[in-house]
């Protein structure tokens, strides 16, 4: 089987759980297959954790769930180092995050502290313990959820860790008849059964097929253009960093992969860009009345940046 029947079958094994919503998917793949991490913001009851949980096990791979209560220590993430036996060495006893897929459930309920043990792991897929660094399994991937309505006994996630997060996506209601389906296979046959279709060696090889899709040099100075744009932009406080700029293009390149293409459009780009870069935006008071949102902003910024022409 090829590499993109093999990720249509992923798809298509995610969608038995998840129905109708194949772009948030595709999406969720797209971060996967460019060794990002995903925040998916919604309200409570429409797929956020069943969602990460189909996509381990349709990779046969290791699901950690971490519920991020504000008494979640940094230890319980990372791992620590204890005394053990006669001979009084130390062991090192791992933390939730030595999986292949980290759910870290309602992220903002954790404290500053405990957030910020998510950052050395996300960024350099490792941590340092008493001074060893231990590596994460591969492929990783952190997968955040957030409430975004209920904000009692949350903690704001820091612009350092929203920036690490590759992409920002939402699920949304099921439409009617999607609501219907699921309401259908419940009461026919419980929930479905899923296999698993691919392996982390198979994603591995995956992951990098898609880094090596080909982009332009017109296409990364695009990119760059949009960044620097955001950061010029009347009412915007804080614009993309560079490491956004990088994001964007790993996303495009993983994109175009999963649309079965060796190389990125310019329509890859602005279509991801949303998704990968409004989180990492800062608005101004002004700036909210201007624009509304951040995604909206970043369409305005994608209309003032000319596209490269071939």
């Amino acid at each position: 089987m090829s590499q993109n029947a093999k990720l249509e079958a992923l798809i298509q094994n995610i969608e038995k759980v998840i129905v109708g919503k194949r772009e948030v998917i595709e999406l969720v793949l797209t971060a996967l297959l460019a060794e990002g991490h995903v925040l998916i913001e919604d309200v409570p009851g429409v797929g956020k954790t069943r969602l990460a949980a189909s996509l381990a096990k349709s990779c046969d791979a290791v699901l950690h769930r971490l519920q991020m209560t504000p008494d979640v220590m940094p230890s319980d993430i990372t791992g620590f180092t204890m005394i053990s036996g006669e001979d009084r060495h130390q062991e090192f006893k791992k933390g939730a995050a030595f999986c292949n897929f980290l759910l870290a459930d309602e992220i903002n309920r954790a404290s500053a502290k405990s957030q910020s043990a998510l950052l050395e792991i996300m960024e350099e897929r490792q941590v340092s313990i008493d001074g060893v660094t231990y590596r994460m399994p591969e492929p990783f991937m952190v997968l955040a959820t957030q409430n975004p309505v209920e904000t009692y006994g949350t903690y704001h996630l820091p612009e350092a860790q929203m920036d690490r997060f590759l992409m920002k996506l939402t699920m949304g209601y099921p439409g009617r008849e999607n609501e219907l389906a699921i309401l259908r296979r419940e009461n026919a046959a419980g929930r479905e059964k899923l296999s698993y279709v691919a392996d982390c060696s198979q994603l591995k090889e995956m992951i990098a097929e898609a880094d090596a899709v080909a982009i332009s040099e017109k296409l990364e100075a695009y990119i760059v253009d949009i960044s620097e744009c955001s950061r010029s932009m009347s009412g915007v406080r804080l614009g993309v960093s560079p490491r956004g700029s990088l994001a964007l293009c790993r996303a495009s390149k993983a994109y175009a992969y999963i649309q079965g293409r060796a190389f990125v459009l310019p329509d890859d780009i602005k279509y991801l860009a949303p998704f990968v870069l409004a989180h990492r935006l800062m608005l101004a008071p002004g700036g909210k009345s201007e624009y509304g949102t951040a995604e909206d902003c970043i369409r305005a910024i994608l209309k003032k940046v000319p596209v490269p022409v071939d």
